[in-house]
């Protein structure tokens, strides 16, 4: 699979960020004292994190190449026939109803920004784990002008483990009336 070639360098980066944050390097010399590695603490989180947020959009972009198909590179969707993820309240709204259309798949008309779509989307929860699907979710939050929140994997698990049972895909209404 793509992704898990993409992965490994992903990882073996924020590794190497995390030992070089953290004084990790073999030519690195101790500190000699804790007051000098809790002065290096703030910058070496804030490089952790960098690094973890860098780690997440690269998985989230290639996961969403699998998307562009139908939703397009920019997020605009195709007019008539696929919705557009830029601007959408419902890709920035509670992470649940994206989490479940993605897991789930979407069927029959839905109305994104005042237009009626009427197609499919296919349910990917088979195919992608939870890191990829929140990674997915987290770079469709933060593109085009959207700025919601991270997707978190363990969100993902929650909506999967509660939505399990689940063998069709969704429907707007359906989706609107489920207790997540």
């Amino acid at each position: 699979m793509a992704v898990s070639r993409t992965i490994a360098p992903v990882i073996t980066s924020f590794a190497l960020v995390l030992a070089a944050a953290c004084g990790g390097s073999k030519d690195a010399a101790p500190a000699n004292n804790a007051a000098s590695a809790a002065a290096g603490a703030p910058a070496a989180a804030s490089t952790v994190a960098s690094a973890a947020g860098a780690a997440t959009d690269s998985i989230g972009k290639q996961v969403f190449m699998t998307c562009t198909t139908c939703h397009q590179a920019n997020g605009q969707g195709i007019a008539g026939t696929y919705p557009p993820l830029a601007g959408s309240k419902i890709a920035t709204g509670p992470v649940e109803l994206p989490i479940a259309i993605v897991l789930h798949g979407l069927n029959g008309p839905i109305t994104v920004e005042g237009k009626t779509f009427n197609n499919v989307m296919t349910p990917w929860g088979p195919v992608f784990n939870d890191t990829q699907i929140a990674a997915v979710l987290t770079y469709v939050r933060s593109q085009w002008g959207n700025s919601a929140g991270p997707v978190t994997a363990a969100q993902v698990a929650a909506v999967r483990e509660k939505t399990k049972s689940r063998t069709t895909m969704w429907t707007w209404p359906e989706l609107q009336a489920f207790k997540f």
